[in-house]
C-alpha cells in the first residue's frame, strides 16, 4: 500500500503539472489529483474533499486573505497613480540605456520590496523597459528574464519585504518579516549579483551572435513627454510607509500588523497623488481589486485543499522524513522539499502555504530557529515556483511580452530558478555556519 501511495502521489503532483500547464481550469485540476491521491492512499474519497481538502483551503484563506486584499489595492494605488511608472522611469534614466541590463530588474526590485505586486511590477516596468532594450539594441527576447528576474527573485523573499513570502511563514512560525536578516540579506544580494552577472554575459553572447533589437507588431515607442507621472520621491513615500510601518518595532511590537501597514500604504498612495486619478473612479478601482484579491487567493486556496489531502495521506509521513533526513546540513532538507513542492504547485506562495505548516513545525523541533527556517523556507520557495507552467510566467512572457517559451525562457530559467535554488544554499551554508546572526 505504502508504494501504491507514493507513486499516486507523484502521478497526482505529475498531473497537477500538466494539467495547470494545458491551461485547465485550477479547481478542476486539484479536484482529479485529490481523487488520485486519495483512491491510491485508499483513503476515505468523501472524508478526503470534505475535511483535508476544505480544511487545507479555508485554513490559507483565514490567514491570507487581508494581506491578499491590502496588496492588491496597494498595488492598485500605485498603478492608477503613475506612482509606479514613475519610479520605474526614474531608476532606469538615472541608470541610461547603457545599462539596461541592470536598470530593469532593479527598477522591478524596488517596487516588489516595497509591496507591489509582481504582475503590477511587470506591466509597470515592461513598456520602459522596450525602449531602454531598443536604445542599446539588446535582443528583445531578453525582456522576459530580465522582469521576471527583478520581480520574483531577490526582492520577493528578502528580509523585510512586504510581500506573501514573508507573511505566509511569519503568520504559522510566529516569526517578524525580518527574520534571518543578515544571512536572508546576503543569500538575496547574491543572487542580485549572480544574475546581473549572467544577463550581462548572456546579452553580449547574444549580440556577438549577431542578435540586435527587433520590434514587434504593436510596440509602442512615444516618448510620452506629454505624460503626467508623479514625482519620483513622492512616489517613493508609500512604499516607505509600507515597509516602516510592517518592519519597525516599538517595545518589541512592529507599528502596525502587516494589512494595516499595506492598506496605509495604499490609501497614502491615493491622498498624495490624487490630482493623478479621477475620485469618482476610485470605488470601481476598489471593486476591482477586491475581486481580483478574491479570485488570486480563492485560485492559491484550491492548490492548498490538494496540499492538505497530499499531506494526510498514509505516506506522506514517509515522504517528509526520507527529505529530513537527506545527508548533510538539517536546512538541506527543507531547501529540497520546500522547492519541490513550490514547484509542483507552480507558485511560491501557494507551495509555502502546504510547506510551512508541515515541514516547518518538524524543523523548529529539531532545535532550529523559526526565524532560520522561515528564511530558509522564503529563499529557497523562488526556484522551481519559475518553471514553465508558473502563471506568471506565462503572463509575462507569452501575454505581456508576446516571446515564445522556446526564444526567452532558456534566460528566464537561469535567472528564477536556477540562480534562486544557488541562493538558498549560500543561506544554508551561512545559517549553518552562523546560526546566532541576527
Amino acid at each position: 500500500m505504502t508504494a501504491l501511495g507514493i507513486i499516486g502521489l507523484i502521478v497526482a503532483f505529475a498531473l497537477l503539472m500538466y494539467m495547470i500547464m494545458k491551461g485547465f481550469n485550477i479547481y478542476l485540476t486539484v479536484f482529479a489529483c485529490t481523487l488520485v491521491v486519495a483512491v491510491t492512499s485508499q483513503m476515505n474519497i468523501y472524508e478526503a474533499y470534505k475535511v483535508h481538502f476544505m480544511t487545507g483551503f479555508t485554513t490559507f484563506f483565514k490567514n491570507n486573505y487581508l494581506i491578499f486584499l491590502t496588496g492588491t489595492l496597494m498595488a492598485k494605488a500605485m498603478d492608477i497613480t503613475g506612482a509606479a511608472k514613475s519610479i520605474a522611469k526614474t531608476i532606469i534614466r538615472v541608470m541610461g540605456t547603457e545599462w539596461a541590463f541592470i536598470s530593469v530588474p532593479v527598477a522591478c526590485g524596488v517596487l516588489c520590496y516595497g509591496g507591489v505586486s509582481a504582475f503590477v511590477c511587470s506591466f509597470a516596468v515592461f513598456p520602459i523597459a522596450l525602449q531602454v532594450f531598443r536604445a542599446a539594441d539588446l535582443p528583445r527576447r531578453g525582456i522576459p528574464g530580465a522582469l521576471c528576474f527583478g520581480c520574483s527573485t531577490f526582492a520577493m523573499i528578502a528580509p523585510g519585504a512586504v510581500q506573501i513570502h514573508n507573511n505566509v511563514p511569519s503568520t504559522e512560525l510566529g516569526t517578524s518579516y525580518m527574520a534571518g536578516a543578515v544571512s536572508g540579506f546576503l543569500a538575496c544580494g547574491f543572487m542580485l549579483v549572480a544574475g546581473i552577472i549572467y544577463l550581462h554575459f548572456w546579452l553580449n553572447k547574444a549580440k556577438k551572435n549577431g542578435e540586435h533589437f527587433i520590434a514587434k507588431e504593436g510596440d509602442e515607442f512615444g516618448d510620452e513627454g506629454g505624460e503626467n507621472l508623479p514625482n519620483f520621491v513622492v512616489s517613493l513615500i508609500p512604499l516607505v510607509v509600507t515597509i516602516v510601518l510592517v518592519n519597525v518595532k516599538v517595545n518589541g511590537v512592529a507599528i502596525a500588523p502587516v494589512e494595516a501597514g499595506v492598506l496605509a500604504g495604499a490609501v497614502s498612495a491615493v491622498v498624495l497623488m490624487i490630482k493623478h486619478i479621477d475620485p469618482k473612479e476610485l470605488p470601481k478601482h476598489f471593486a476591482d481589486g477586491a475581486a481580483m484579491a478574491l479570485i488570486s487567493i480563492t485560485n492559491t486556496c484550491a492548490v492548498n485543499g490538494f496540499g492538505g489531502v497530499a499531506s494526510n495521506s498514509p505516506v506522506f509521513s514517509t515522504i517528509t522524513d526520507a527529505m529530513v533526513n537527506i545527508p548533510g546540513p538539517k536546512l538541506l532538507g527543507l531547501v529540497i522539499g520546500t522547492t519541490v513542492i513550490a514547484g509542483i504547485c507552480g507558485s511560491a506562495s501557494g507551495g509555502l502555504g502546504i510547506a510551512v505548516p508541515i515541514l516547518g513545525p518538524v524543523y523548529t523541533q529539531m532545535g532550529i530557529s523559526p526565524s532560520i527556517v522561515h528564511r530558509v523556507m522564503a529563499l529557497s520557495s523562488s526556484a522551481l515556483d519559475s518553471l514553465p507552467h508558473n502563471g506568471y510566467i506565462v503572463t509575462v512572457t507569452n501575454g505581456l511580452c508576446r516571446e515564445t517559451h522556446k526564444d526567452s525562457y532558456g534566460l528566464t530559467f537561469v535567472l528564477t530558478v536556477l540562480i534562486p535554488f544557488l541562493g538558498s544554499l549560500v543561506g544554508v551554508a551561512l545559517f549553518t555556519i552562523f546560526p546566532n546572526l541576527p
